[in-house]
């Protein structure tokens, strides 16, 4: 990215411009003033405001006042490019570890307050269960929620717990939920399973290097089959699935960063 306003300016198309100005105000440590936001691409300030508006217009930067901050399309657009390029690394580690256990799998990420499953593999002999594709749950309602928000700590952990608190009527919901997200930052393991329901299921989160999930993967099936040794085995698949996966996915990650001019 040019840097000197000097000897840059006219240089490039209209596209090399308004992309300049979009990976500035993404890759900056805060909000930009214009003339600060100029110096970066090299432009002369006049020429990176008639660029600024346009791109303010279209969504793409969102101006606060004197500062500029990336706009919601560009939020947009990273989340879905984030979650296409998780869907096509994972898919084989879910394929893999269906075929190994003969149970549905599925793939689910956090969203503001609950989790999402945004992909599932599920076996033919169990199509009488519903997969759930696209559906949101509370971390009460999945292994897979429970055993993201136990990876986060107290605090991020805390509009997760309030959702599932202000959508039960029992008093003492909360407190054995937090034995439960306790037990599985212990365990390492999530399990969903009640007296009410003929499904079960197990879950454990794919961390990125700094200890934050960046999803889960939860195997399912027909509670009846967790018995204490088919329970054993399938905690030891969803392990060596999850190192899998976060083998591929930290990666991509640094391969990215190094890759970067």
């Amino acid at each position: 990215m040019p840097t000197d306003a000097s000897s840059s300016q006219g240089k490039g198309s209209a596209v090399d411009k308004a992309l300049d100005i979009v990976e500035a105000v993404a890759t900056a440590d805060g909000p930009l003033r214009l003339i600060d936001l100029a110096n970066l691409v090299g432009l002369h300030r006049a020429t990176a405001y008639k660029v600024v508006l346009d791109l303010v217009r279209r969504g793409w930067v969102l101006r606060d006042g004197d500062h500029y901050l990336p706009g919601t399309a560009l939020l947009h657009l990273s989340f879905a490019a984030g979650v296409n390029a998780l869907l096509v690394l994972s898919r084989p580690v879910l394929q893999s570890l269906a075929d190994r256990t003969s149970m549905m799998v599925n793939l689910q990420i956090l969203t503001i307050d609950r989790a999402r499953i945004i992909d599932v593999v599920r076996p033919p002999r169990l199509q009488s269960i519903v997969d759930r594709h696209g559906q949101l749950l509370r971390v009460d309602e999945s292994a897979g929620a429970l055993a993201l928000v136990a990876a986060l700590d107290d605090i991020a952990a805390t509009p997760y717990l309030r959702m599932a608190e202000t959508s039960s009527r029992e008093s003492e919901h909360g407190t054995e939920l937090r034995r439960r997200i306790e037990a599985a930052r212990k365990a390492g393991f999530a399990e969903q399973r009640g007296s009410a329901t003929v499904i079960a299921d197990v879950g454990r989160a794919v961390l990125a290097p700094g200890g934050r999930p960046t999803c889960a993967l939860t195997v399912v099936s027909l509670a009846s089959e967790f018995d204490e040794v088919t329970m054993s085995k399938v905690e030891a698949e969803l392990m060596t699935a999850t190192q899998e996966l976060e083998r591929i996915l930290n990666g991509a990650t640094r391969g990215a960063v190094e890759n970067q001019p």
